[in-house]
């Protein structure tokens, strides 16, 4: 008890005591510092967002205002197309006796300068260069599993055969033999090959077609881009 009373004592005496009115004020800097410090940070962080949305905004409008939205093609010549909203490829299909053929389709994906800028030698400009686009051909016949797939270049105003080879439907090998390039073939079997396509309406045509549907697509996917990033900015 006695020791108790001591280290009581002790305390008392060696422990200094801050008057009331100060204790309550360092109690409350405590409090308010790091509150102030997160308000700084929300308010450059809602700047940023605010600047972000403006110019979303901005571009949005031009793009609406520009180029206005279109409804979508659903049908080409005896072809049903499937637009894909969101994705970077669309899917064409039809029925060609008892053939099922199926035409997948990338947007663009590359470029090439015009025939007439490399014949002039004169650097190419954005007019003289033609954008590229790939097709895989996938033709099955009845419920046979092998399907004769075809490597494509769709050009502004023409098709251009790269590969042909036949897989399967079941799991494929890791490097199926794909034959050889198109161009080493005879120039005869190029083109009954060119034929073979032709009737089943991969032609010309198709390539024009597909090269106005992706500058719209890509337009629209441009659009729908910015409407995702303001959307997930502006939530709360």
């Amino acid at each position: 008890m006695a020791a108790a009373r001591l280290y009581r004592s002790l305390s008392k005496t060696l422990i200094p005591k801050l008057p009331q009115n100060q204790l309550l004020l360092s109690c409350n800097l405590a409090q308010l510092h790091l509150p102030r410090r997160t308000y700084i940070s929300d308010m450059r962080k809602s700047a940023f967002e605010a600047t972000i949305l403006r110019f979303l905004r901005q571009e949005l409008q031009f793009e609406l205002q520009s180029n206005p939205p279109k409804q979508p093609i659903t049908k080409f010549d005896s072809f049903t197309v499937d637009g894909r909203h969101g994705e970077r490829w669309i899917r064409l299909k039809r029925q060609y006796a008892n053939e099922d053929i199926k035409v997948e389709v990338t947007m663009f994906d590359g470029a090439a300068p015009a025939p007439s800028s490399t014949a002039t030698g004169g650097i190419a400009n954005a007019d003289d260069i033609q954008l590229h686009i790939t097709l895989i051909v996938s033709i099955s016949k009845g419920e046979g599993d092998k399907v004769l797939e075809i490597a494509c270049s769709a050009w502004p105003d023409s098709i251009e055969i790269n590969r042909m080879f036949i897989r399967t439907n079941k799991k494929m090998q890791a490097e199926p033999y794909a034959g050889p390039d198109f161009k080493e073939l005879d120039d005869d079997l190029q083109d009954s090959l060119y034929d073979f396509l032709e009737v089943r309406g991969i032609d010309d045509k198709l390539a024009t077609f597909l090269h106005g549907y992706m500058k719209n697509k890509d337009k629209a996917e441009f659009r729908g881009w910015m409407e995702r990033v303001k959307s997930f900015i502006e939530r709360k």
